[in-house]
């Protein structure tokens, strides 16, 4: 009895040490593994519409690999846990992927913050991190980046949303020289990403010719602004830029026009279209995001199909198309392991993996996918949209150096 139970505790080690593998054709000695990506977003409160297009988008990339049977042998499940826009929550979350030995990559978070949290675990983990939506430049690039000492922090974190400085600097560009505004107060939310991308603007308008007439901080979890509203009006300027996302930035913008009639504008935070909804004001304000307009893209009409077909009842919202690739960039990492390894996944598979990404090049939902020295996305896209008629319309994209 000792023998046999020693023998049957060393085969269960053996079956979960990379992947669990089952018997998929019922004593043939073929044998299918479980791959499992784990996927980390805001799935309740008030940024859900986000998350819950995140977590549609990677629940997508999966269905269809395993339907088009993408690696052969291998079943991709996805566990997808809700951060709450939380970074200690977010913490949690990383723990569990790590000790779940399936676990072979992570997509999100949604918010930088969160990262912050998740970055150094999944790293001691050799676990790789796909994020659609970070954009904090220092996830990538390191505190120093802004003198120009960029040195990648984590080698495990890569991302298909470009960065704040190339967002920000998108910005200011656009309303100085497009919308011809001079004079804008800047506020932002004290989060890493508000922060940051507040940062990246006023630098590049600056230096444009542009003036910043005031600048102040906010409380995300506010909802009363009447007192900044009362600065901006008083200090002359043609618009707000606001570093945040749209749980506050919908009803600043609503309390902005019930004082001055000029526009709000933001970064992909905003570009949702709960941001509309919230606000009974938004016509005329302005978003930038990352990427190209999906709609506009025909390397995205079958991820568009595909969703709509899929019958879920939530929209991909901005990050849809960056999922899917985000998604499905482990799974081509997956796949060359695999196929490096005759078939079969080896015990070190999370390192092999994270070995692959660096290689990952294929042509996604949102274009060509692959990713520079730092874990940065190859594709500086970026669209500035504007509400008109009551929805986010298209105004300029263009690639950003």
């Amino acid at each position: 009895m000792l023998i046999l139970t020693t023998v049957l505790t060393t085969g269960a080690l053996t079956l979960t040490a990379c992947g669990s593998r089952d018997d998929d054709t019922k004593g043939s000695g073929s044998e299918n593994q479980t791959v499992v990506i784990g996927l980390d977003a805001p799935l309740t409160g008030d940024l859900s519409a986000l998350g819950l297009g995140i977590k549609n988008s990677a629940d997508l990339a999966v269905k269809i690999a395993n339907k088009n049977k993408t690696v052969p042998g291998v079943t991709f499940k996805l566990d997808a846990r809700d951060d709450q826009a939380q970074p200690s929550v977010g913490g949690q979350n990383a723990a569990a992927f790590i000790g779940n030995k399936d676990v072979l990559g992570v997509v999100g978070p949604l918010n930088s913050g969160v990262s912050q949290s998740m970055q150094k675990p999944l790293n001691d983990a050799n676990l790789t991190q796909v994020s659609p939506a970070n954009t904090g430049t220092e996830l990538t690039q390191g505190n120093n980046w802004k003198t120009g000492d960029k040195k990648r922090p984590f080698k495990t974190y890569f991302r298909t949303a470009t960065t704040d400085a190339i967002q920000g600097a998108f910005a200011a560009k656009y309303l100085f020289e497009n919308a011809k505004v001079k004079d804008v107060y800047l506020i932002d939310d004290q989060k890493p990403y508000g922060a940051g991308l507040a940062a990246s603007f006023k630098t590049t308008f600056t230096e444009l010719g542009g003036k910043i007439v005031g600048t102040d901080h906010i409380n995300p979890d506010d909802r009363d602004f009447n007192s900044v509203v009362t600065k901006v009006k008083s200090s002359g300027a043609k618009a707000v830029y606001y570093g945040g996302e749209y749980p506050a930035g919908a009803p600043l913008s609503q309390q902005l026009k019930d004082s001055v009639q000029i526009p709000l504008m933001g970064g992909d935070g905003m570009y949702s279209a709960d941001f509309i909804s919230l606000n009974k004001k938004a016509e005329g304000d302005i978003a930038t995001s990352v990427g190209k307009p999906v709609e506009e893209l025909d390397s995205a009409k079958k991820f568009i199909a595909d969703y709509k077909t899929a019958g879920y009842k939530d929209a991909y919202e901005a990050y849809g198309g960056g999922t899917y690739d985000a998604t499905w960039s482990i799974i081509e990492a997956v796949k060359a392991v695999a196929a490096d390894n005759d078939g079969k996944l080896p015990e070190d598979a999370r390192i092999q993996v994270l070995e692959a990404m660096s290689q990952v090049k294929f042509d996604g939902v949102t274009g060509p996918v692959s990713f520079d020295e730092y874990g940065d996305t190859t594709n500086t896209m970026m669209t500035a949209y504007q509400v008109t008629g009551g929805k986010w319309t298209s105004k300029l994209s263009e690639a950003v150096n």
